[in-house]
């Protein structure tokens, strides 16, 4: 019978491997007569290629850092040692690639580092605002609460994106349906409508000529068109992700009269929510400044954050230094601010920011869409009017 296992050493190394046994037992008595101390051990199963799965197709998305952060709550709350809770959820977590996770974050902490520590290791499931909320609540003693504040900050963000993904998916669709009416005009369409017009002999208008022209260039050349649209949308998806893409468009889109005001709303409902669940957890308003800084995907209000950090530190309050910047910052929000710093109640006031501004932005998300719809089907119904037109009126003018 054959076991794969994980040990460390007696330096503190950390080894996997299979063994041959004839029990669990066994396999144990084997292992530590060589010096290992066991931390996993599992009977080896043989699994068909085609039922394996591939690890590099798995991927942990945010529902499961929100599942395991209320399990975790739940496991502290009921008094079970950290390491057994983190053991316990590996076995019910479906995802090889994060059970392994879950499973060296126990090693870690049962090898002396502390939960933040541990979870540091892993930035890209672990963001610092997630890191620095668990350091708080190391402090505090009140870790139940604090994964339990993770979890319900971690779903509502998952839900937001969630709606806004799902707002986009319609607009794509008709614009998907609109590309691909167009270039079937242009390449079966009007191709047949210009063998009748040249055979006419007859000076054609230059719309006509023009439109003829596109459509023999596509139907000839359509895959340099192609070509050159994926090209450019892979250069400006690159330029985007870039350090000067990423400042560019955060600092010009939010000037745009429509998208721009959207944009406030969503970067300033993620501020009051990143800042209002690490108050609440404990985490000092400077810190907690910086930490939200770091989180809210904007170099603008990032700067904004960091800016606002300075001058708390040098006893100013966070209103007062939000309110000169009217470009960025809504009044609504600075003055709900000041309420909360006036009443001590700050993360209270935030949250009530939080709320109002998601609402907000579910509703301008909801009539982006209801707009959407008519106005694709005008601009559409003038582009294939436009291009019909263009070829058969001098059909027409002819009598043909």
């Amino acid at each position: 019978m054959k076991f794969n296992y994980q040990a460390r050493t007696k330096t503190g190394e950390i080894q996997t491997g299979v063994v041959d046994a004839s029990n669990r037992e066994a396999a144990f008595d084997v292992l530590k007569t060589h010096g290992f101390y066991v931390t996993a051990l599992q009977k080896t199963t043989a699994i068909p290629f085609y039922a394996q799965k591939l690890k590099f197709i798995e991927r942990v998305s945010k529902k499961d850092i929100v599942l395991f952060s209320r399990q975790i709550s739940i496991m502290f709350k009921s008094n079970v040692p950290i390491v057994e809770s983190f053991r316990a959820i590996a076995k019910q977590t479906r995802k090889s690639i994060f059970r392994e996770k879950i499973l060296k974050l126990a090693e870690e902490i049962e090898g002396g580092s502390s939960l933040s520590k541990s979870l540091s290791l892993y930035p890209k499931l672990f963001t610092p605002f997630y890191i620095n909320m668990v350091r708080s609540g190391e402090a505090s003693g009140k870790l139940s609460d604090v994964f339990l504040y993770l979890a319900d900050y971690l779903e509502k963000e998952y839900s937001f994106r969630s709606k806004i993904r799902g707002a986009m998916v319609y607009p794509l669709f008709i614009l998907v349906v609109f590309i691909a009416v167009v270039a079937l005009i242009m390449v079966y369409v009007i191709p047949q409508l210009s063998e009748v017009l040249e055979g006419t002999g007859q000076e054609l208008p230059l719309a006509t000529r023009v439109v003829m022209a596109v459509s023999a260039f596509l139907k000839k050349l359509w895959w340099v068109v192609l070509i050159i649209l994926i090209g450019s949308a892979v250069g400006l998806y690159q330029f985007a992700k870039s350090k000067t893409g990423k400042k560019f468009f955060d600092r010009n889109l939010v000037k745009l009269p429509i998208l721009g005001n959207f944009l406030k709303k969503l970067y300033l409902g993620r501020c009051a929510l990143n800042l209002s669940t690490l108050i609440s957890g404990g985490v000092p308003i400077s810190q907690a400044l910086q930490i939200t800084g770091e989180v809210v995907n904007s170099d603008l209000y990032k700067g904004l954050l960091l800016e606002t950090q300075d001058q708390v530190k040098k006893g100013e309050t966070i209103s007062s230094v939000l309110e000169r910047y009217p470009s960025l910052v809504f009044p609504l929000f600075y003055q709900m601010i000041t309420v909360g710093e006036k009443t001590g109640s700050l993360d209270t006031s935030l949250m009530n920011v939080v709320d109002f501004y998601q609402e907000d932005v579910d509703r301008s998300l909801d009539n982006f869409v209801r707009l959407l719809e008519p106005i694709f089907i005008i601009i559409l119904g003038g582009v294939v009017a436009g291009l019909m037109g263009a070829v058969l009126m001098p059909l027409y003018s002819m009598g043909v």
